[in-house]
Order: structure tokens, then sequence, then C-alpha cells
């Protein structure tokens, strides 16, 4: 045999053997815990989501499931490290809006969100609502949207940062109305929702995840539900389009991913888990409590949550590019 056959012949093993051993690895995942990687401050919505998520999961995997606040840059440091974790299954990525308007807000990104990712399938999705602190003059829904209109320079518009979910809604309710309003960005929701309660400033769009207990014990008003429908949560309190708004739609969904190049086997595996996760009565509970809903187990698939990246990259990272939004 010539030593360039013999060559081949060593490599063609090495390879058949370095396949087998990569497939018996993905037969018997989970073997060890798992790090979800959450890359959001701990205590805010993005964390309660995860944790709930990950606690219900790991009953159905067998192992535990470590939640990793790896926070900073719009949730770009926690995504950069999971996109050079190994792809096995064992480093996964929980995240909302951010990982598609990534593309727009960042020249530099050290990964791609949709190219170095697998989808295994959306978990969460919850409405904004439109809030002020209290003492702000509109009575109502339809007195607040005249009051934008006619004082769009006295009205300051808090936000958690560049990027953040409180930035993109109130981008689409200026965009929206067709008003420029006085922007405060903040470093996270907390600051901005204490200086709304505190009266420091007029008006913020958040989630309902860390707002609804604040509207609920009389700590700042909710003028509607940035939507097409009143939340549960908040009955008394109407959507949006009530006022005649139209195309004022934004809801922030949370989906997991994995690295990509994770071998279909141990994909399926976490995506069963995730749809068992989203349709568990515990879970559901859990969230609705905070004005979350756990979504179908249809769109806990891998192929839902392809879709729904493809449709924010297109949709909120242009909102983000007509703003001439970007971080760096």
């Amino acid at each position: 045999m010539s030593r360039l056959l013999k060559h081949t012949v060593r490599s063609c093993l090495a390879l058949a053997l370095a396949a087998a051993a990569f497939t018996a690895g993905a037969q018997d995942f989970p073997s060890h815990p798992i790090t979800m990687v959450m890359p959001y401050a701990p205590g805010g919505p993005g964390d309660v989501v995860t944790r709930v998520m990950a606690g219900a999961m790991q009953k159905t995997l067998g192992q535990t499931i470590v939640v990793d606040n790896t926070a900073g840059a719009s949730g770009t440091i926690g995504s950069a490290k999971v996109a050079r974790s190994k792809a096995d299954g064992y480093t996964l990525l929980m995240i909302h809006v951010s990982h598609a308007t990534s593309l727009a807000m960042f020249k530099n990104l050290p990964y791609h969100p949709v190219d170095d990712f697998e989808p295994i399938g959306s978990a969460t999705t919850g409405p904004m609502l439109i809030l002020s602190r209290n003492e702000f003059p509109a009575k109502d829904l339809n007195e607040f949207v005249t009051y934008l209109k006619a004082n769009p320079s006295k009205v300051s518009l808090a936000h958690a940062g560049v990027g953040s979910a409180s930035h993109l809604c109130g981008l689409m309710l200026m965009s929206t109305l067709k008003v420029k309003l006085n922007e405060i960005p903040y470093k996270g929701t907390g600051p901005a929702l204490n200086d709304l309660m505190g009266g420091q400033v007029d008006i913020l769009c958040d989630q309902t995840s860390g707002t609804v207990p604040a509207v609920k014990g009389g700590k700042i008003k909710a003028y509607a539900a940035a939507g097409r429908a009143r939340l549960p949560s908040l009955p008394e309190v109407p959507a949006i389009s009530e006022a005649g708004v139209e195309g004022f739609d934004i809801n922030i969904s949370f989906g997991l991913y994995a690295p990509k190049g994770t071998p279909k086997p141990v994909l399926d595996q976490l995506s069963a888990a995730l749809q068992k996760a989203v349709t568990d009565p515990d879970v559901r509970k859990r969230l609705d409590g905070m004005g979350i809903s756990a979504v179908s187990a249809d769109r806990a698939r891998p192929e839902a949550l392809r879709a729904h990246l493809k449709n924010e990259v297109d949709t909120l990272g242009g909102l983000l590019i007509k703003a001439g939004v970007q971080a760096n």
C-alpha cells in the first residue's frame, strides 16, 4: 500500500470515528448539566422567563439547567459567548427582540444572529404597555393621543437603552403618531420605571412583566396595551387601536437558540422539552400572573422561531434603520 493511500485510509478512519463519537454523544444527550445564557441582568423580565423555562425543561431532560446572566451591550456579549460555544447542546441562549435588531444596531458584531445559531423554538410572548407618571394631564387614551400630537416637545419619553424593547416601542409610538418626543435613555427598565413613578419623566412604553404590579398598585398610569387586544391581566386598560391608532402592534417574544452546527437529534430533544414546558399548566399560570403568555406548542418549534426571527429582522430592524439608530 502506498504512503499516500495509507494516509488517506487513516484520515477516512479518523473522520469516521469522530462522526461515530459525535453521533453517540448526541444519542446520550444530555449527560451533564446544561447552561442557559440570559444576556440581561438578573431580576428583569428575561431573567424571570429564562428561569421559569429552565425549571420546566430540566424536568423533561433529566439534567439541571443552570441560568447564566451574561449581560451587556444590548445582549450581544451573552450572544457572542453562545455563538463561540461548542455546538453540542450544552450551552443555549434565551433572548428576545434584541437578537433581531442587533444587525441594524451594530456594525461589527462578532457573530451573525441568523447564520451562527440554530433556533430551538419560541418560549413566551408579551405585549407592551403605554404608561405615564400619575400626574400626566391626559385623563384617558384619547386625551393621551391628542396631547402627544399637540405637545410633543413638552413630553419626555423614557426607555431602557438603545435597542431595548421599550426603545423599540417608543420609536413605533412616535412613528405611528408622527411626533418627535424627548427621548431619555436609561441603563435598564428598573431606573426608567423608578423615575416614572417618581414623576421625573412623563411616559414609558415597556413590557407587562415588570410594569403590571406598578399599575395595579396605583404608582403609575396605563393608557393602553400596545396591540390589537386588551390584556387579561389589565382588562380595564384599552388597546391602542381603540383610539383609532392603526399599525401599532408590538409584542416581545423570547426564543431559545443553540450554536450553529448543533446536531439535529439534540435540537429535537431540546425543542420537545420546550414544547412540553410551554404547555405546562403551572408554567402558564406563573407567566400569566406577570402579564406574559407562554406560546403554543407549534410556536415552540425551530421552524416557527426561524420565521419569527426573519420577520423581526425585517420589521423592527428596519424601524431602527429608518430612525438612524446605531450603537457603534
